[in-house]
Protein backbone atom coordinates (compact mmCIF):
# COMPACT_ATOMS: atom_id res chain seq x y z
CA UNK A 1 0.00 0.00 0.00
CA UNK A 2 1.23 3.56 -1.26
CA UNK A 3 1.87 5.76 2.12
CA UNK A 4 4.58 8.57 1.23
CA UNK A 5 4.87 8.81 -2.28
CA UNK A 6 3.06 12.10 -2.71
CA UNK A 7 4.25 15.46 -1.76
CA UNK A 8 2.25 18.35 -0.39
CA UNK A 9 1.78 19.91 -3.85
CA UNK A 10 0.40 15.89 -4.96
CA UNK A 11 3.13 15.40 -7.21
CA UNK A 12 5.69 12.36 -6.88
CA UNK A 13 8.45 13.05 -4.16
CA UNK A 14 9.54 9.60 -3.26
CA UNK A 15 9.10 6.26 -4.65
CA UNK A 16 6.08 3.70 -3.46
CA UNK A 17 6.54 2.74 0.38
CA UNK A 18 4.44 0.84 2.87
CA UNK A 19 2.79 2.29 5.59
CA UNK A 20 4.87 3.69 8.52
CA UNK A 21 6.20 1.89 11.71
CA UNK A 22 4.00 3.86 13.62
CA UNK A 23 0.69 2.66 11.90
CA UNK A 24 -1.52 0.05 13.25
CA UNK A 25 -3.79 -2.06 11.25
CA UNK A 26 -6.93 -3.65 13.10
CA UNK A 27 -9.81 -5.65 12.68
CA UNK A 28 -12.78 -6.28 14.77
CA UNK A 29 -14.97 -9.45 15.17
CA UNK A 30 -17.81 -7.25 15.94
CA UNK A 31 -21.46 -7.48 13.66
CA UNK A 32 -20.77 -3.57 12.61
CA UNK A 33 -17.47 -4.20 11.54
CA UNK A 34 -16.99 -7.68 10.16
CA UNK A 35 -14.89 -7.84 7.21
CA UNK A 36 -13.51 -4.18 7.11
CA UNK A 37 -9.66 -3.12 8.30
CA UNK A 38 -8.76 -0.29 9.87
CA UNK A 39 -5.51 1.49 9.19
CA UNK A 40 -4.76 3.31 12.80
CA UNK A 41 -2.35 6.46 11.41
CA UNK A 42 -1.22 9.74 12.77
CA UNK A 43 -1.23 12.24 10.57
CA UNK A 44 0.98 15.11 9.94
CA UNK A 45 -1.94 17.76 8.98
CA UNK A 46 -5.56 17.72 9.01
CA UNK A 47 -6.87 21.12 7.70
CA UNK A 48 -6.21 20.89 3.67
CA UNK A 49 -6.06 23.44 1.17
CA UNK A 50 -8.68 22.51 -1.25
CA UNK A 51 -6.72 23.23 -5.12
CA UNK A 52 -7.31 26.42 -6.85
CA UNK A 53 -8.82 24.75 -9.72
CA UNK A 54 -11.72 22.82 -7.71
CA UNK A 55 -15.28 23.88 -8.48
CA UNK A 56 -15.73 23.69 -4.57
CA UNK A 57 -17.75 26.38 -2.77
CA UNK A 58 -14.82 26.50 0.30
CA UNK A 59 -11.19 26.57 0.70
CA UNK A 60 -10.71 24.32 3.56
CA UNK A 61 -11.48 20.58 4.25
CA UNK A 62 -10.90 18.46 7.00
CA UNK A 63 -11.63 14.76 6.82
CA UNK A 64 -10.76 12.40 9.55
CA UNK A 65 -11.31 8.75 7.69
CA UNK A 66 -10.31 7.80 4.33
CA UNK A 67 -12.22 5.11 2.21
CA UNK A 68 -15.87 4.55 3.59
CA UNK A 69 -17.93 2.14 4.73
CA UNK A 70 -21.38 3.23 3.51
CA UNK A 71 -20.33 1.82 0.44
CA UNK A 72 -22.27 3.74 -2.22
CA UNK A 73 -21.79 2.51 -5.23
CA UNK A 74 -21.49 6.16 -6.92
CA UNK A 75 -19.27 7.72 -4.44
CA UNK A 76 -16.90 10.12 -6.32
CA UNK A 77 -14.22 9.50 -3.85
CA UNK A 78 -13.44 6.00 -4.96
CA UNK A 79 -10.63 7.08 -7.45
CA UNK A 80 -8.73 8.21 -4.20
CA UNK A 81 -8.20 4.72 -2.80
CA UNK A 82 -6.25 4.36 -6.21
CA UNK A 83 -3.79 6.92 -5.04
CA UNK A 84 -2.67 4.30 -1.76
CA UNK A 85 -2.51 0.71 -4.36
CA UNK A 86 -6.07 -0.03 -3.10
CA UNK A 87 -9.09 -0.65 -5.42
CA UNK A 88 -11.64 1.40 -5.64
CA UNK A 89 -14.45 -1.01 -5.32
CA UNK A 90 -13.87 -3.22 -1.96
CA UNK A 91 -11.28 -1.88 -0.59
CA UNK A 92 -12.93 1.48 -0.65
CA UNK A 93 -15.56 0.27 0.80
CA UNK A 94 -13.65 -2.18 3.53
CA UNK A 95 -10.12 -0.65 3.93
CA UNK A 96 -10.39 2.31 5.99
CA UNK A 97 -8.04 4.81 7.00
CA UNK A 98 -8.20 6.35 10.37
CA UNK A 99 -6.29 9.61 11.30
CA UNK A 100 -6.30 9.02 15.17
CA UNK A 101 -5.04 12.23 15.74
CA UNK A 102 -7.17 14.05 14.47
CA UNK A 103 -8.75 16.10 17.55
CA UNK A 104 -5.27 17.32 18.99
CA UNK A 105 -3.99 17.93 15.49
CA UNK A 106 -6.78 20.32 14.71
CA UNK A 107 -6.28 22.44 17.58
CA UNK A 108 -3.03 22.90 17.26
CA UNK A 109 -3.75 23.92 13.82
CA UNK A 110 -6.34 26.26 14.79
CA UNK A 111 -3.87 28.00 17.55
CA UNK A 112 -1.25 28.36 15.12
CA UNK A 113 -0.26 32.08 14.01
CA UNK A 114 -1.07 31.08 10.30
CA UNK A 115 -4.50 30.49 10.55
CA UNK A 116 -6.93 32.74 9.94
CA UNK A 117 -10.11 31.77 11.38
CA UNK A 118 -11.71 30.45 7.54
CA UNK A 119 -14.43 28.63 7.07
CA UNK A 120 -13.41 24.42 7.17
CA UNK A 121 -16.03 21.75 5.68
CA UNK A 122 -16.58 18.43 6.60
CA UNK A 123 -17.78 15.21 4.92
CA UNK A 124 -16.96 16.87 1.35
CA UNK A 125 -14.96 13.54 0.59
CA UNK A 126 -16.04 10.71 3.24
CA UNK A 127 -18.40 10.74 5.81
CA UNK A 128 -16.97 11.52 8.96
CA UNK A 129 -20.18 10.09 10.52
CA UNK A 130 -20.08 7.14 9.12
CA UNK A 131 -19.61 3.22 11.10
CA UNK A 132 -16.66 3.34 12.13
CA UNK A 133 -16.72 6.97 13.98
CA UNK A 134 -18.88 5.09 16.83
CA UNK A 135 -15.90 3.23 17.74
CA UNK A 136 -13.27 5.87 17.30
CA UNK A 137 -14.97 9.16 18.62
CA UNK A 138 -13.19 11.30 16.49
CA UNK A 139 -15.79 14.11 16.04
CA UNK A 140 -16.52 15.48 19.56
CA UNK A 141 -12.38 16.32 19.90
CA UNK A 142 -12.73 18.06 16.64
CA UNK A 143 -16.03 19.98 16.97
CA UNK A 144 -14.75 20.72 20.60
CA UNK A 145 -11.39 22.30 19.29
CA UNK A 146 -13.86 24.39 16.37
CA UNK A 147 -16.10 25.64 19.35
CA UNK A 148 -13.25 26.30 21.07
CA UNK A 149 -11.75 28.43 18.31
CA UNK A 150 -15.03 29.73 17.08
CA UNK A 151 -14.09 28.51 13.85
CA UNK A 152 -17.12 28.76 11.29
CA UNK A 153 -17.51 24.87 9.85
CA UNK A 154 -20.08 22.99 7.96
CA UNK A 155 -20.90 18.82 7.65
CA UNK A 156 -22.55 16.76 5.14
CA UNK A 157 -23.34 13.64 6.54
CA UNK A 158 -25.89 10.38 5.61
CA UNK A 159 -24.95 9.32 9.00
CA UNK A 160 -27.44 9.79 11.98
CA UNK A 161 -24.34 9.35 14.56
CA UNK A 162 -24.16 13.23 14.11
CA UNK A 163 -27.34 13.38 16.67
CA UNK A 164 -24.67 11.95 19.30
CA UNK A 165 -22.52 15.74 19.17
CA UNK A 166 -25.70 17.36 19.02
CA UNK A 167 -25.04 19.33 22.28
CA UNK A 168 -21.97 20.25 20.98
CA UNK A 169 -23.54 21.36 17.56
CA UNK A 170 -25.14 23.40 19.60
CA UNK A 171 -22.83 25.27 22.12
CA UNK A 172 -20.59 25.69 18.74
CA UNK A 173 -23.59 27.53 17.10
CA UNK A 174 -23.58 30.28 19.98
CA UNK A 175 -20.19 31.34 19.07
CA UNK A 176 -19.71 30.68 15.31
CA UNK A 177 -21.65 29.84 11.58
CA UNK A 178 -22.67 26.50 11.60
CA UNK A 179 -24.13 24.40 9.05
CA UNK A 180 -25.10 20.85 8.52
CA UNK A 181 -26.98 19.04 5.94
CA UNK A 182 -27.80 15.32 5.19
CA UNK A 183 -27.76 13.87 1.80
CA UNK A 184 -31.16 12.28 0.69
CA UNK A 185 -31.33 11.73 -3.24
CA UNK A 186 -34.49 9.28 -2.99
CA UNK A 187 -37.28 7.77 -1.13
CA UNK A 188 -37.31 4.24 -2.78
CA UNK A 189 -36.14 1.99 -0.34
CA UNK A 190 -35.41 -0.71 -2.76
CA UNK A 191 -32.70 1.05 -4.32
CA UNK A 192 -31.15 2.16 -1.39
CA UNK A 193 -30.67 -0.79 -0.12
CA UNK A 194 -28.92 -1.57 -3.32
CA UNK A 195 -27.21 1.37 -4.47
CA UNK A 196 -26.46 2.74 -0.38
CA UNK A 197 -26.07 -0.65 1.51
CA UNK A 198 -24.21 1.05 4.36
CA UNK A 199 -26.44 4.03 4.94
CA UNK A 200 -29.27 4.76 7.36
CA UNK A 201 -32.23 4.79 5.40
CA UNK A 202 -33.54 8.03 3.60
CA UNK A 203 -36.24 8.34 6.65
CA UNK A 204 -33.46 8.25 9.00
CA UNK A 205 -31.44 10.93 7.77
CA UNK A 206 -34.84 13.14 7.39
CA UNK A 207 -35.29 12.66 10.70
CA UNK A 208 -32.24 13.84 11.37
CA UNK A 209 -32.62 17.10 9.23
CA UNK A 210 -36.06 17.68 11.92
CA UNK A 211 -34.30 16.82 14.77
CA UNK A 212 -31.16 19.07 14.14
CA UNK A 213 -33.36 21.74 12.59
CA UNK A 214 -35.93 21.79 15.36
CA UNK A 215 -32.85 21.78 18.24
CA UNK A 216 -31.01 25.11 16.54
CA UNK A 217 -28.52 23.79 14.11
CA UNK A 218 -29.57 24.74 10.78
CA UNK A 219 -29.61 21.78 8.85
CA UNK A 220 -30.20 21.60 4.73
CA UNK A 221 -30.42 18.72 2.80
CA UNK A 222 -28.48 18.01 -0.44
CA UNK A 223 -31.04 15.82 -2.29
CA UNK A 224 -28.25 13.67 -4.25
CA UNK A 225 -27.46 11.98 -5.92
CA UNK A 226 -30.43 11.76 -8.51
CA UNK A 227 -30.18 8.52 -10.32
CA UNK A 228 -31.28 8.66 -14.20
CA UNK A 229 -34.04 6.52 -14.69
CA UNK A 230 -34.09 5.04 -11.14
CA UNK A 231 -34.82 8.29 -8.83
CA UNK A 232 -36.01 10.95 -11.57
CA UNK A 233 -39.37 10.60 -12.74
CA UNK A 234 -42.18 13.44 -11.55
CA UNK A 235 -43.65 11.17 -8.97
CA UNK A 236 -40.18 10.67 -7.70
CA UNK A 237 -39.32 14.04 -7.00
CA UNK A 238 -42.38 15.45 -5.85
CA UNK A 239 -42.58 12.76 -3.35
CA UNK A 240 -39.04 13.32 -2.44
CA UNK A 241 -39.05 17.09 -2.43
CA UNK A 242 -42.50 16.88 -0.14
CA UNK A 243 -40.58 15.09 2.33
CA UNK A 244 -37.69 17.04 2.50
CA UNK A 245 -39.71 19.68 3.17
CA UNK A 246 -41.68 17.91 5.96
CA UNK A 247 -38.63 18.03 7.64
CA UNK A 248 -37.53 21.53 8.04
CA UNK A 249 -34.86 21.59 6.23
CA UNK A 250 -33.46 25.07 5.17
CA UNK A 251 -32.93 24.48 1.88
CA UNK A 252 -32.59 21.94 -0.64
CA UNK A 253 -29.67 21.32 -3.62
CA UNK A 254 -30.05 18.97 -6.55
CA UNK A 255 -27.02 17.26 -8.03
CA UNK A 256 -27.27 14.43 -10.56
CA UNK A 257 -25.57 11.77 -10.79
CA UNK A 258 -21.94 12.26 -12.06
CA UNK A 259 -19.57 9.27 -13.05
CA UNK A 260 -15.70 10.33 -12.39
CA UNK A 261 -12.90 7.39 -12.96
CA UNK A 262 -13.24 4.53 -10.06
CA UNK A 263 -16.67 5.44 -9.69
CA UNK A 264 -18.24 5.16 -12.78
CA UNK A 265 -16.41 1.56 -13.32
CA UNK A 266 -18.47 0.34 -9.99
CA UNK A 267 -21.47 1.76 -10.75
CA UNK A 268 -21.70 0.97 -13.95
CA UNK A 269 -21.13 -3.29 -12.59
CA UNK A 270 -23.65 -2.24 -10.20
CA UNK A 271 -25.83 -0.91 -12.73
CA UNK A 272 -25.37 -4.17 -15.47
CA UNK A 273 -26.30 -6.58 -12.44
CA UNK A 274 -29.35 -5.05 -11.18
CA UNK A 275 -30.92 -3.02 -14.19
CA UNK A 276 -28.78 -4.69 -17.21
CA UNK A 277 -31.69 -2.89 -19.33
CA UNK A 278 -30.48 1.01 -18.58
CA UNK A 279 -26.64 0.42 -19.13
CA UNK A 280 -27.24 1.09 -22.96
CA UNK A 281 -29.41 4.16 -21.87
CA UNK A 282 -26.20 5.53 -18.84
CA UNK A 283 -24.20 5.27 -21.78
CA UNK A 284 -25.29 6.86 -23.76
CA UNK A 285 -26.43 10.04 -21.34
CA UNK A 286 -22.88 9.86 -20.13
CA UNK A 287 -20.93 9.45 -23.62
CA UNK A 288 -19.60 13.08 -23.42
CA UNK A 289 -18.08 12.36 -20.00
CA UNK A 290 -18.61 12.22 -16.22
CA UNK A 291 -22.02 14.69 -16.50
CA UNK A 292 -24.92 14.14 -17.75
CA UNK A 293 -25.66 16.74 -20.45
CA UNK A 294 -26.50 20.10 -19.51
CA UNK A 295 -29.99 19.92 -20.58
CA UNK A 296 -30.61 16.92 -18.36
CA UNK A 297 -29.16 18.57 -15.38
CA UNK A 298 -31.34 21.68 -15.98
CA UNK A 299 -34.33 19.76 -16.54
CA UNK A 300 -33.87 17.82 -12.95
CA UNK A 301 -32.81 21.06 -11.44
CA UNK A 302 -35.53 23.47 -12.37
CA UNK A 303 -38.21 20.32 -11.44
CA UNK A 304 -37.27 20.18 -8.00
CA UNK A 305 -36.77 23.81 -7.34
CA UNK A 306 -40.65 24.25 -8.77
CA UNK A 307 -41.21 21.70 -5.85
CA UNK A 308 -39.73 22.99 -3.69
CA UNK A 309 -40.95 26.36 -4.15
CA UNK A 310 -44.22 24.67 -3.82
CA UNK A 311 -43.73 22.84 -0.41
CA UNK A 312 -41.99 25.83 0.76
CA UNK A 313 -38.40 25.05 0.93
CA UNK A 314 -36.39 27.18 -1.60
CA UNK A 315 -33.80 26.29 -3.61
CA UNK A 316 -30.05 26.15 -1.68
CA UNK A 317 -29.38 29.93 -1.21
CA UNK A 318 -26.06 31.43 -1.72
CA UNK A 319 -23.63 31.61 1.36
CA UNK A 320 -24.29 29.25 4.09
CA UNK A 321 -26.58 26.81 2.63
CA UNK A 322 -23.80 26.80 -0.44
CA UNK A 323 -20.88 25.41 2.24
CA UNK A 324 -22.35 22.66 3.30
CA UNK A 325 -22.95 20.94 -0.15
CA UNK A 326 -20.07 18.45 -1.60
CA UNK A 327 -17.90 19.20 -4.76
CA UNK A 328 -19.82 18.22 -7.68
CA UNK A 329 -16.40 16.13 -8.70
CA UNK A 330 -13.64 14.43 -6.36
CA UNK A 331 -10.17 16.55 -5.93
CA UNK A 332 -7.79 14.87 -3.50
CA UNK A 333 -6.84 16.55 -0.90
CA UNK A 334 -2.43 16.62 -0.63
CA UNK A 335 -0.77 13.39 1.04
CA UNK A 336 0.79 14.51 4.11
CA UNK A 337 3.85 12.80 4.14
CA UNK A 338 4.95 9.12 5.80
CA UNK A 339 2.19 9.19 8.86
CA UNK A 340 -0.55 10.54 6.89
CA UNK A 341 -3.08 8.91 4.22
CA UNK A 342 -5.40 11.94 3.78
CA UNK A 343 -8.28 13.53 1.73
CA UNK A 344 -16.26 13.92 1.97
Amino acid sequence: MRWDNLSLDDRPAAPPSLFGQDAVTRTFDTPEFRGITFHEVRARSIVNRVPGASRMPFEWTLNPYRGCSHACVYCFARKTHSYLDLDTGLDFDSQIVVKVNAPELLRRELGSRRWQGDHIAMGTNVDCYQRAEGRYRLMPGILEALRDFANPFSILTKGSLILRDLELLQQATEVTQVGTAVSVGSLDRELWRTVEPGTPSPHKRLEVCRTLNDAGVPCAVLMAPVLPYLSDSPTQLRATVRAIAEAGATSVTPLVLHLRPGAREWYMAWLAEHHPRLVPRYEALYAGGSYAPRWYQRRVTGRVHELAAQYGCGPSRKGASRRVQPPPAPVPEPEEGPTQLTLL
